[in-house]
């Protein structure tokens, strides 16, 4: 087994870190770099993004022809890592949620006009993006087949949508949407996926709902579909192969979270590691006493095992594979460490990891969507029995 990267992947790996030690890390020590979600001032990003852009580090993720680098997903682990660094890092490269499942998936199963119309804006930092498929109780969370209320009824040659969304991140900000709803109850078939414009009448933003924050750009936001009218030439794929499309996106969109929180739990110990090498108590520094010694090294221990696993998951999905039960265990694996690494962190650096003074209690803030976002981590330890109900002892194959 083979973990050494490409030269173009290396050389691509050291280039993003260099850009964010160098551009991006200087901000966040500047409380006038924030707006007022706690994340990088939109006008300062366009100016960060626009030098990320010239030096070739955009997008890496797209294909080249459409101003991309198409490193694949594994390129993507090792770049993605290096980009989250910085809490601002990821949106500096076009490589943030939920920007960058959007275009994964309009570009694997959009039609070529498609692609030009609502993925090539994207691409360029023209447009931002947003995935609509959370509904409120009764409707679809975790089980979007079973439970999704809201409905597009076909008219003509136009889709006519009514229904209610919730937590839709980026919606204050985007321009293209993303909509999952139900066009039958046939089993299987149930859903479908639509492409809309943020001019388009029939909706309307209820509000941005206050979170623990910081939030990404655009919050997350409650929703209402009134008629909303959608022409068929704007359905992304075949009628009733709405899961098909969420699964598309979901298996790399899952895997690149992990990609970048195991670089903020890597900060997170580089944080305090600062900090326990100059403080001083009872005639040592910190970082000589056993007891620091352990609980660095377990947390250290654990981001190695979330890389792991997360390499592994992005090897296999670059050979084909779907691999859902690679991505479920990265998923699992990383949200507890990206919690682990910051808990660890503030109680080293004490009082002062507390405050306001260190990036950690907002590291800490953000780290707990972790074990929710895209699928709740019970739900991906079902999906992890189910295989090994099915596979027994081939569950830990060594096989592709």
């Amino acid at each position: 087994m083979d973990f050494t990267l490409s030269p173009e992947i290396e050389d691509y790996r050291r280039r993003v870190r260099a850009f964010v030690a160098e551009r991006i890390l200087p901000l966040e020590a500047d409380p006038a770099s924030y707006d007022a979600h706690e994340n990088i001032r939109l006008d300062l990003l366009d100016k960060v993004r626009a030098r990320a852009r010239a030096e070739g580090l955009w997008a890496l993720s797209m294909p080249k022809a459409r101003g991309g680098a198409d490193l694949g997903r594994v390129g993507m682990a090792a770049c993605y890592e290096e980009m989250n660094r910085s809490i601002f890092g990821p949106v500096c490269f076009n490589a943030a949620a939920p920007d960058d499942g959007n275009m994964w998936v309009l570009n694997a199963l959009g039609t070529e006009a498609q692609k030009d119309r609502w993925l090539q804006p994207i691409i360029d930092g023209q447009a931002r993006s947003s995935i609509v498929m959370t509904e409120p109780h009764p409707g679809a969370g975790s089980d979007p087949a079973g439970m999704m209320r809201t409905t597009a009824e076909r008219k003509g040659d136009r889709w006519v949508v009514n229904g209610r969304k919730w937590f839709i991140t980026g919606a204050a900000e985007a321009s293209h949407f993303i909509l999952l709803a139900r066009t039958s109850d046939e089993p299987r078939r149930e859903l479908t996926t639509f492409l809309f414009h943020r001019d388009t009448p029939g909706w309307e933003l209820v509000r941005r709902i206050p979170i623990m924050g910081p939030e990404e750009h655009g919050g997350h936001c409650e929703m209402v579909f009134d008629g909303l009218e959608i022409p068929d030439e704007d359905r992304l794929h075949d009628v009733g192969r709405g899961m098909k499309v969420v699964q598309t996106r979901l298996g790399t969109a899952r895997l690149t979270h992990c990609m970048r929180w195991l670089g903020m739990a890597k900060r997170a110990l580089e944080i305090a590691h600062d900090y326990i090498s100059e403080r001083e108590a009872f005639g040592s520094k910190l970082i000589d006493r056993e007891s620091v010694q352990l609980m660095v090294g377990e947390a250290a221990m654990d981001i190695e095992i979330g890389r792991l696993l997360t390499m592994r998951a992005a090897w296999k999905l670059d050979q084909g594979d779907f691999a859902r039960k690679e991505v479920s265990m990265a998923k699992v694996q990383v949200a507890d460490t990206l919690h682990k690494a910051i808990d660890t962190a503030i109680q080293l650096c004490g009082a002062k990891g507390y405050s306001k003074d260190l990036l950690l209690e907002w590291m800490y803030r953000y780290a707990r969507q972790a074990r929710l976002a895209d699928g709740a981590s019970e739900v991906h330890k079902m999906v992890l029995s189910r295989f090994h109900r099915e596979q027994g002892l081939d569950f830990w194959s060594w096989g592709a």
